[in-house]
């Protein structure tokens, strides 16, 4: 598996084949209030074999990054079909959707789901582009978490081990796509913890020893989307305590007015910034840039 390189010609092909899913999606959403199921169906089918064989076109022509994206965005298109499809047989009706999230067990939605997710990896094995893992690791985690869990506190536990699993196996791989492995990671272990940690002091101390752990293992993987994350951590956090220390509500009455402390937010994030500074030296002296993992 190559890595695609950062270039204007490569932004060029992004933007151009992410702009052209967005303007087939657009016209999809016009043409399902135009037509009934079935025609929409049709429709969704033939953006679908448009965008595929432009994906194996660029792949004939041995013009890999523009396979990958317009593979990439047939997959997308594949998902829209299928569900187009599972609706037209009324399939995917009011209680297989209701609740939201993963309350039900649907299996038009769990066969929804594991089509999609086949589709991604054998695309991948295609067209060996990394972006298409993206779709994997997120359909992954939303099969396994629907199939074992109904929401709530369960479906949190159950994401919770998919992002540690997918840490594990993103930290034995060298492969580019791995990159998706740790981003999906650090994105489910830490929308779980803060799923059970969001109120008061100590829950939000806890997010703040989350975020350096992030940071630091950003670090030691080379891998900084780690940090990214264990940033927004501590501007949450940041947020949270500068409300409470300056007492922050606000009032057209001159008493509770005198009695908010506006300089405390500023202080917070000063802390913050600089705290993420010294973050920064410390893990540049103890995991200094080499030969990094392709991200």
């Amino acid at each position: 598996m190559r890595k695609p390189r950062w270039t204007t010609a490569s932004y060029l092909v992004y933007a151009g084949g992410l702009t052209v899913l967005f303007a087939a999606l657009g016209a999809l959403a016009y043409l399902s209030t135009q037509y009934g199921a079935a025609a929409y169906a049709g429709w969704s089918f033939l953006i679908l074999v448009v965008l595929y064989g432009l994906a194996h076109a660029f792949r004939l022509r041995d013009r890999w990054t523009v396979a990958g994206v317009f593979a990439f965005t047939s997959v997308i298109a594949w998902a829209v079909f299928v569900a187009a499809l599972w609706s037209w047989f009324g399939w995917l009706h009011g209680s297989a959707t209701a609740g939201g999230g993963f309350a039900g067990f649907s299996v038009a939605r769990l066969s929804l789901e594991l089509l999609i997710l086949v589709a991604a990896i054998d695309d991948m094995r295609r067209f060996r582009f990394p972006l298409i893992a993206s779709i994997s690791v997120f359909v992954g985690w939303l099969f396994v978490t629907d199939l074992i869990s109904g929401g709530g506190s369960w479906s949190a536990v159950v994401t919770l081990v998919v992002g540690l699993a997918y840490l594990a196996a993103g930290s034995v791989s060298d492969k580019p796509s791995a990159f998706w492995l740790h981003f999906a990671a650090g994105a489910l272990i830490g929308g779980s913890l803060l799923y059970w940690w969001h109120a008061g002091d100590t829950q939000w101390s806890l997010v703040c020893v989350a975020s350096l752990l992030y940071i630091l293992l950003g670090g030691a993987t080379h891998r900084s989307s780690w940090a990214v994350f264990g940033t927004f951590g501590f501007f949450a956090a940041a947020t949270h305590f500068s409300a409470e220390w300056a007492s922050g509500k606000l009032s057209l009455t001159p008493a509770v007015v005198s009695t908010f402390r506006g300089w405390v937010p500023s202080l917070v994030f000063a802390f913050v910034g600089f705290l993420l500074v010294a973050l920064g030296l410390y893990v540049r002296r103890r995991h200094p840039a080499g030969p990094l993992p392709a991200e």
